[in-house]
Parts: structure tokens; sequence; C-alpha cells
């Protein structure tokens, strides 16, 4: 069966004119007989990070197995021949540490990456021909990230310094007499204190130039010192987040400064620097929102970036501003098209930007023309992870709800598409998956609505089945047509399980005005929208069983669970809620990035305490009287495990059968594999005891 989904907004425009390879592209694997299980789920290699070689002719990526027994990935380097038909990956690294993040040299005769493979994460490089790799940085810390302009021989990494310190040196001096210290207690002056799932010990990320001589990167130098902020930022940034200038003479780079501001700032700016650190300047300054994502066109004439225009709002658009870099003018290319921009490069003749937004539960691939503005959509259904630009194709990793991510290739001119090798192929020869589709209704205020039911995988026409009615988290987000490996329908398809899906007011890829129209309603609309898209698809699918249905969601989605546990409980026999919160005005003192709640219900929590409370599920608990599963990470510092554990004892106290599953190392998200099997069990256990119908 073909996924092929074209909204009714789009039917006229860009989704008519797709070429028939962008719809066959997304044709699911032969369906096999034996039905997905979490195993399968973690056992999967995953495909990430295509580089095009310069010539166009290879494809580099690293791809993710899984090591059950050491409960923990591994990730190598492969490589595809493009120009030879039939061609298969032939893998580049065998080491039992860490490769990853690979980059061609300029001349295409070597590939960098990081590695492990020294006892800490340095940067090493490999002919492309074959060969043994090498190891090109030998620094005394781990190298976080990394780019190379090995025609200017230099490069660029990323290391965790105490920003006092005059060399490197002195932060490994410091470090290991912290470690050896009788005395455990740290001070703090400011927040962050602690971010994502660590504690801060004082050490900020900065961006360090390295000369490459004879193979070797020496005299590290850093060019963002004279800065009070992490480059590239915590915890989620990466080298995307600064570029070298295509004479490899300059950097660019976001930042955001620290200051007493920074957990309730999104205010990044650009900054361009020499790559000896002189003359550094703010490109920027006159925008209190979010820039980032420097890139250069080839030949230097253009810069372009990602920008917000809304200070203090994570989720506002990214539209693309453009610099001339010779006359300084610059302009925002994309401010009338309503979509967010997300990863985005340059075309290699400098007329186009390529770029992937959200888009009717979609993430395709667009092309933008440089002198208008107007965006192409390229590719159909599915979601592309990630690209690299050639001269003549574009190398995708591409997922769906049927697929994991794996290679496709589509032409610059005529858009032929077509698939390459899959690394899954095997693995998922024998697997039956439950089949999507899309559908559509009449939400809150009138609006319209997208939402996806999936049949169990073992589906048989005029059998009822019970429903997994999972709700996304964000709340800024999207549950479409792609590949999960924590929330993943599949593995309630293969479960025995119907599953039910919407993307309600506040989700990504509908306009910005419905992306907005959550925030100081985060039990309004969306609930709305959750109770209109369910009886609708219950109206429709006569195969979903009213009857016996749980509701389960994390993060927003565990808030919805408790907010939906006091005001809308009647039609679930169950419910699961993984990291929800639970009293919002708790949350507003305990979470770190104060910029999301703060702007979610209107300011801080002592100035509008009637907006905090206005949608707390705590003042509802009374009305509780539904089985419930938290699960929650002791490392989550996002929404703290302080929550899960008021909601568990909520539920306990007022006497409901539930069940709390904790996880002393793990943080927002469930990510070792033991404990991504564990928490699959115990959700299909939960919701079998409650539905009847577990296996």
């Amino acid at each position: 069966m073909r996924l092929q989904f074209l909204p009714a907004t789009c039917l006229l425009s860009a989704c008519l004119s797709l070429p028939l390879a962008a719809a066959v592209a997304q044709t699911p694997q032969q369906q096999g007989s034996r039905p997905f299980t979490a195993e399968d789920l973690v056992r999967l290699q995953r495909v990430s990070d295509p580089a095009l070689s310069p010539d166009g002719r290879t494809v580099i990526y690293s791809v993710r197995e899984t090591d059950m027994a050491a409960n923990r990935g591994r990730t190598d380097l492969w490589a595809l021949d493009l120009a030879t038909k039939g061609a298969q990956p032939r893998r580049l690294t065998t080491h039992s540490a860490n490769d990853s993040s690979p980059e061609w040299s300029s001349d295409g005769r070597e590939i960098y990456f990081l590695s492990t493979r020294s006892g800490s994460s340095q940067v090493w490089r490999l002919p492309a021909n074959g060969g043994e790799a090498q190891q090109v940085t030998d620094l005394p810390l781990d190298v976080g990230s990394f780019l190379v302009a090995s025609n200017a021989g230099r490069l660029a990494v990323t290391l965790e310094v105490f920003p006092d310190c005059a060399d490197l040196p002195c932060t490994v001096t410091r470090l290991a007499q912290t470690k050896g210290a009788r005395n455990s207690g740290q001070t703090y002056d400011r927040i962050f204190a602690r971010h994502w799932d660590t504690w801060s010990d004082g050490r900020i990320s900065q961006l360090f130039t390295l000369k490459l001589s004879n193979g070797s990167a020496v005299e590290p130098v850093s060019v963002s010192k004279a800065l009070d902020a992490d480059v590239p930022s915590k915890p989620f940034g990466d080298a995307t987040e600064y570029t070298f200038s295509p004479d490899g003479t300059k950097l660019v780079f976001s930042a955001r400064i620290k200051g007493k501001s920074e957990p309730w700032s999104t205010n990044f700016d650009l900054y361009e620097v020499a790559v000896d650190g002189s003359g550094l300047r703010n490109l920027t300054e006159d925008n209190p929102a979010w820039d980032t994502q420097p890139v250069f066109s080839r030949d230097g004439s253009q810069l372009a970036w990602r920008s917000m225009e809304r200070a203090g709002f994570e989720a506002d658009r990214f539209h693309i501003v453009v610099l001339d870099t010779k006359t300084g003018q610059r302009g925002a290319l994309t401010k009338e098209w309503d979509r967010s921009v997300d990863n985005m490069a340059f075309s290699n003749d400098g007329r186009t930007l390529y770029a992937t937004t959200d888009h009717f539960g979609q993430h395709p691939l667009w092309s933008v023309d440089l002198k208008t503005g107007k965006p192409t959509m390229l590719t159909g259904p599915g979601r592309i992870e990630a690209f690299s630009i050639g001269e003549k194709e574009i190398v995708m990793a591409t997922s769906s709800l049927k697929s994991p991510a794996e290679l496709q290739a589509l032409t610059i001119k005529g858009g032929d598409l077509r698939a390459l090798p899959r690394m899954n192929e095997a693995a998922l020869a024998e697997i039956k998956f439950g089949e999507p589709e899309q559908f559509t209704f009449v939400g809150a205020e009138g609006a319209t609505v997208y939402g996806y039911v999936m049949k169990p995988a073992a589906f048989k026409a005029g059998a009822k089945y019970p429903v997994a009615f999972i709700i996304h988290g964000g709340p800024q987000g999207s549950f479409g047509n792609s590949w999960s490996y924590r929330w993943n329908p599949q593995t309630y398809a293969g479960a025995g399980y119907a599953s039910v899906f919407i993307d309600f007011h506040g989700s990504t890829g509908y306009g910005q005005a419905f992306t907005d129209s959550i925030s100081q309603d985060w039990g309004g609309k969306p609930l709305e929208d959750l109770q209109k898209g369910l009886e609708v698809a219950l109206q429709r699918y006569p195969w979903l069983d009213g009857g016996r249905m749980c509701a389960l969601g994390a993060s927003y989605g565990g808030y919805m669970i408790n907010w939906i546990a006091g005001n809308w409980a009647e039609p679930f026999k169950c419910l699961v809620n993984h990291d929800g919160i639970f009293d919002t005005r708790a949350m507003a003192y305990s979470t770190e990035e104060l910029w999301f709640s703060e702007w979610e219900q209107g300011g801080p929590a002592y100035e509008v305490p009637e907006n905090v409370e206005k949608h707390n599920p705590v003042n509802h608990v009374a009305k509780w009287s539904k089985p419930m599963l938290v699960i929650h990470g002791t490392l989550d510092y996002r929404v703290p495990y302080t929550q899960g554990l008021s909601t568990f004892t909520a539920l306990q106290r007022r006497g409901i059968p539930s069940r709390l599953l904790m996880f002393p190392d793990e943080n927002h998200w469930v990510l070792k594999p033991n404990n991504s099997v564990r928490w699959h069990r115990e959700v299909e256990q939960w919701l079998g005891q409650w539905t009847g119908s577990g296996e």
C-alpha cells in the first residue's frame, strides 16, 4: 500500500506537482508475517549524518547499532558508491568505540570524524581510498563537535572549559582537584544550576580553532572566549551552530550571553570572528530573538541563517534571513512563508536554499528561490531527517510511520527520487506493520485539524481492536508521518492495538497562528481537539473499540494525561503518564528553561498566578478515578521527577489503582536499550490489564 496523504490546503499547489517517484519512494518494504516488538525497535540500525563527497560519487553516513549486553549503542561509519549501479554499503570503521559525525576534506581525499577510540572524544581522519585511521587532535579534553576547513588548513572544535582558565591544562588540573576533594559541595550564584540532566560544574563550551600541520591539529585558540556564552548551545547544540567562511579565514557562530537572564532568554546572536580570535563582532545585535544555523554560499557572497522575531518564545517561526557579504545588505527571504524552517543548505550554484519544515503531518524538503523567496516542495510523504547537497543529486535520510530512516537520492534536475540500499531491509523482512491513515476533522474554533489512525499489524476486517490514544509532547511539535525510537505506534500495532494520534492546536506544520494558539490555553483548545478527533475516529473507523481505550502521553502529553484524569476521563479504561506535569505552579519554580513556562503562562508565576492555576491538573485531583501508570526519570530536570512522584502520591492517597516506574539513570527520555524494552513491557502490560487484551 502506498501512503500518499495530500492535504486539502495544498491540493492546488505543490502537492500535485510532486514527481511520481516522490510518492513511490515511500512505499514500504514487502509485508512479512511477524508483528513488530520493542526488541525489534531498539535493535534497528539508525542511519544519520549523510555527507556527499565533493565529486558527488560517494556518500558517507553514520549507523548506530545496539549492544544489548553492554546496554548502549555503538556508531560506525559507512559508505555507498552512488556512481556504480548495484553497489552495496560498505563499513568504513569497525572499532569498538563510537565513530560519528563524518565530514569530507575539500579535495575529497580524506574523511574526518569524531571517535572515542583513544579513550576520549577526538577528531580522526581516514583516507577515502582505504587505509588506517589517524588521530588528528590529541587534546586533554573531549571534543564535543568539529568542522574542518582543510583548504585553509584549519579545524574548529568545541571544548568544555572553565572560562577563567588561560589554557586547557588549567581546566584539566581543576577537574582533577574537584574529583579529589574531600567535600562535594557546589555553590551557585546564578541559574542554570542544572540543565536537562546535568548539574553545572562551572564549565562552558567554547569554540576553538587549530592549525592543521602534517596531519595533526595544533595550537588551539579560543575564538569565543570574549563571550560569556556556550558555543554551541546546551544541551543539544551541535556543529550546525557555527560555520567557516569558504576561504577558511573566518567563523560565524550562534551564541547567547549568559549573564543573569540566560534561563529566560532566547536571544541568540550571530557573531563573526577571524580564525585567530580577532575582530569579533555581533551581526544580529538588532534582533532580540533567536538567530542560528549560519550557512555560507559556496563563493562566500551570501550568508543565510534562521531567525525568529519574538523574544522569549522558543516555538516562534524560524524564517530565513540572507546577508550580502559584500554590500552588508540583508533581507528576510521567507517572511511571508507560513512555515518554520528546520535544517537548510545552499545549492552549489548559490541560487537556491534547500530547507525542511513540518507540513501537514509530513516533513518534506523544499527548494527556496534566492531571488523571490518562493518555496517549492520537492519530496512527498514522510520525514526528511537529514540531507546533503551535491552537484547533481541530494542524498537524504528519510523516515515514515512504516520505516526507520533510510537513504534516498533526489536528482536536482528532473526531481527523480530513488531508494538506495536499506540498512534495515533484512531485519524488517519478516515484520508485518500496522497500516497508518491520515484524517481530518473540524476541531476547536472550527479549524481543520489533522490526525492519524493506525491499524493493528494483524488486522482483520470485521474485528474490533483496543485503542492506544497517544498524545504528543512539546507541546509545539507534531506526531506525523515519521519514525520514533521512543513513542512508536508500530509497537502498539505489533501488540494488537489500534492507535489514534492527533495534531491538536499548538502543533507545528499548520501555520504559526495554529502553533501560537496553545499558549495560555493548555487545557482548552487542545483538549477539545482531542475530544473531537477521537469522536470522529470512532465514527469513521468501525474497527476501533471505543469500549477498550487507554490514553498515553509524555511531557506535555503527560500533562494532558493528568488534565484528562480530572476533566475527561470517562472514555478511557486506563491512563499512562510519562514525565508529565502534575502542578504547573511547582513546575514554574523547578524547571530549568524558564522562558518556556513563562511564555506559555504569559509571564513569571508570581506575576500571573491566575494564568498558572487556570489549567493546573493539581486542582482537579479530587475528580480523578481512572487507573494510571506513572513513569519518570530521576535525571529529568526539564520536568523534575517530583512531578511524577506527586502524581503517584495523589493516586495512591485517593485509592486509585496505580503503578510507578522510575528510572534512576534516565532523563526526560528513556534512552538505554534495556530500559526502553522494560518501558514498553510495563506499558503494554498496563494496557492489557485494563483493556482485557494483553498478550
